[in-house]
């Protein structure tokens, strides 16, 4: 039974929250009236810029597309029957969804008046932005995400718990202040790098800003999860079961940051203060400890992953600087750089190697030239890494998949940046992690400890060399260059009907439990980045993962790319969604897609063609949709006849759509796209006996319109034109 000091605090503190939804609904009744206070402005489009959802936690929780201005009244009066005046937890929770609501009508009217998001603060998370960060917390890069309110006391306690987060690689949301100091402030005092690429966004200063994280979540559940819209109870159980989040509000509890944070615990969502809450130890049961006080800055990172449940996994490695995905996009500057290899200088690269078991020593690092205190400080300088691998299930097969996360693994040190592959790398090292001690056997410690911790399987035993001595990397390149030779050669070979198995990549099913990706040699999974060698040496590593052989079974049509045993994998491991998958046709049961697709493929009826549009195209297409809105219709599980995700890889497989005649049916891509599958699609096109189709295919430069379009394919003769009618 709590006291009744106890119980006037918890009576406090609920009005707190019924009252700050009460101010934010009135604050956001009043900003609409100031800006469009002449009814003639009502009907002014309205919403959030280079999204597909409108305004994305509205649009969730009734099925509402707000655009115009007029509809505001209505959205405002549904929040004011959110806010009960009865003083128990249930009301403020509810009250919290108010006050949330309420900061979405804020935020979205301050893009109108262009009154926030300058000087760094990020304000609304764009659809291409959300749907890569949708991609890295379903493959484990982010296990989690930590919003963060207010300011803590010192800018030093500010850094301890950002660097603590990422070497978990959290990916932290930072809103609001605490008496006009921001935590955004606080790390750019200590000089901390900001930006997606540090896993650190500000959102926005106010504490409405909140609403920014909210609408990221949001989206992550409508469509990576397919959550139907206008349900709420299926909403908040799959946040709270689903997407790793947590809150950390520090500061001085006002009404609105109640009524926020109590908008975040009806969501699931656990918030940890370290402000003083009388009650919160004997009202645990109650508050399910969704809000739980730690005033110990060193305890409450730790305390809140626990209590959401995230799983980390930390390589403990001895090199003298921080290590962690969170520093995979650092960028080193050339005023901040000690040294750099490669560069498109000199010759830099790096190579695979499988070894017998006897042939290689476990754990030996040698370096064969000059460190890097010992070479000319803000020069270019050549460099070979050669790693040795050897294991009982290690296969030549393998070589580039592991070869590929030499790039990954060194770009995971603070004070590294790597680009490129193969002959083509660009390595730099900063003036900062060289004054930390970091030396180049420091790149094989990492590269040792990384490949036995995340390919147990394969690997038995690693040595590592690395050269900064020219003439012997003379020597050696022209032999690294023989092996990625003979490599390419044999992954070309591959075809579907060369091989007994294709895998599943279920990697995507945390985030949308329907969708089953099938990759064949000749069907890249739609991410791109996980290809049929990939998804082998996958299994091999982890049997139990989420790369699986799938058995094709009986044949049923091969013009489609349809058989019995896929069918059945892909029914049972859709939740008994899905029935039938064509893997080769687009328009009678088609791969569907979780959201992380590289490209969209639509029918375009009128030309008897279909078009490609790529995510990083912000424009116009000739059917009249965005690539966002297009993604919000292909994503979430769904199988949608007409409309496919699929991988820039993929485009010029013999396998694209070939039940309906292939690249021959592409008739407009936007014009970087073209560029950047050029070289293999001339190849194709050579294949087909249409050497000049690329030039016959439209781009924006051209047309995004239907009309234009039919104009322009009728002057080139496009072979879409005579081929079989499509619908």
């Amino acid at each position: 039974m709590l006291s009744d000091s106890a119980n006037l605090y918890r009576c406090e503190f609920f009005n707190k929250a019924i009252e700050g939804a009460h101010n934010n609904l009135e604050n956001a009744f009043s900003l609409f009236k100031s800006i469009f206070s002449d009814t003639a402005n009502k009907d002014l489009s309205f919403g959030f810029p280079d999204t597909a959802f409108y305004l994305p936690f509205i649009n969730a929780l009734f099925n509402k597309e707000i655009k115009s201005v007029s509809q505001l009244p209505e959205i405002i009066e549904i929040a004011k029957s959110f806010i009960k005046e009865e003083q128990n937890l249930e009301s403020a929770l509810d009250a919290g969804v108010s006050s949330l609501i309420a900061s979405e009508v804020i935020e979205a009217l301050s893009y109108e008046d262009f009154s926030q998001h300058s000087d760094g603060w990020q304000g609304f998370i764009p659809d291409s932005v959300y749907r890569a960060l949708g991609f890295a917390l379903v493959d484990g890069r982010i296990p989690g995400i930590a919003v963060i309110m207010g300011a803590v006391p010192e800018s030093k306690i500010a850094v301890s718990l950002i660097r603590e987060l990422q070497s978990k690689n959290i990916l932290s949301l930072l809103v609001g202040e605490s008496k006009g100091v921001t935590f955004k402030s606080q790390l750019e005092k200590e000089n901390v790098s900001l930006g997606l690429d540090s896993y650190i966004v500000p959102l926005g200063a106010s504490s409405t800003s909140l609403i920014y994280a909210v609408n990221l979540i949001s989206r992550i559940a409508v469509s990576f999860g397919g959550v139907e819209k206008a349900k709420l109870n299926n909403l908040l159980r799959y946040i709270k079961e689903r997407v790793m989040a947590f809150v950390l509000c520090f500061g001085e509890l006002d009404a609105l940051k109640v009524s926020l944070v109590c908008g975040m615990m009806k969501l699931g969502l656990p918030v940890l203060t370290d402000q003083e809450i009388s009650y919160a130890k004997e009202c645990q049961n109650l508050l399910d400890n969704l809000l739980l006080v730690e005033k110990d800055y060193s305890k409450i990172v730790s305390k809140a992953i626990v209590q959401r449940g995230i799983k980390i996994k930390i390589d403990k490695i001895d090199i003298p600087v921080n290590y962690s995905a969170a520093f995979e996009g650092e960028r080193i500057r050339k005023e901040q750089m000690q040294i750099e290899f490669g560069a498109g200088k000199l010759v830099s690269f790096e190579l695979l190697r499988q070894k017998d078991i006897e042939e290689i020593k476990d754990g030996v690092i040698e370096l064969i030239g000059p460190d890097i205190d010992q070479l000319e400080e803000a020069k270019a300088h050549p460099l070979a890494i050669i790693v040795e691998i050897a294991g009982k299930k290690m296969q030549l097969d393998f070589e580039p998949v592991l070869e590929r996360q030499i790039h990954r693994f060194l770009n995971y040190a603070q004070g590294v940046f790597h680009l490129g592959q193969r002959d083509s790398n660009w390595i730099r090292i900063s003036k900062e992690a060289f004054a930390k001690g970091l030396r180049l056997k420091d790149f094989g410690k990492i590269l040792y400890a990384k490949f036995h911790n995340e390919y147990p399987a394969l690997v038995d035993k690693v040595a590592v060399f690395i050269y900064t001595d020219e003439e012997k990397i003379k020597l050696l390149l022209p032999q690294a260059r023989q092996i990625y030779q003979k490599r390419d050669e044999r992954i070309n070979l591959l075809s579907d009907e060369n091989v007994d198995e294709f895998y599943s990549c279920l990697l995507c099913t945390s985030f949308a439990p329907n969708h089953v990706c099938v990759i064949s040699p000749e069907r890249t999974g739609l991410c791109g980045a996980v290809s049929w060698l990939d998804a082998k040496a996958a299994y091999e590593v982890m049997p139990t993962g989420g790369n699986k052989p799938i058995e094709r079974g009986t044949c049923i049509d091969p013009k489609k790319g349809e058989w019995e045993g896929i069918n059945k994998f892909v029914y049972e491991h859709s939740n008994k969604t899905i029935e039938r998958l064509c893997l080769y046709s687009l328009l009678d049961s088609p791969m569907s897609a979780c959201g992380c697709f590289e490209c969209i493929v639509a029918v375009i009826p009128e030309a008897n063609g279909v078009m490609v549009v790529n995510r990083e195209y912000n424009g116009m297409t000739p059917i009249g949709m965005k690539f966002t809105t297009l993604a919000g219709t292909v994503g979430g599980g769904r199988q949608t006849p007409g409309f496919m995700g699929v991988a820039k890889r993929y485009i010029t497989s013999k396998r694209f759509i070939s039940a309906e005649g292939g690249i021959k049916r592409i008739v407009w891509m936007p014009k970087d796209l073209k560029e950047e599958i050029k070289e293999n699609f001339l190849k194709r096109a050579q294949e087909i006996g249409i050497p000049d189709l690329l030039d016959k295919i439209a781009d924006e430069t051209i047309c995004t319109e239907i009309e234009p379009l039919l104009e322009f394919l009728n002057n080139v003769k496009h072979p879409a034109l005579t081929l079989e009618a499509l619908l």
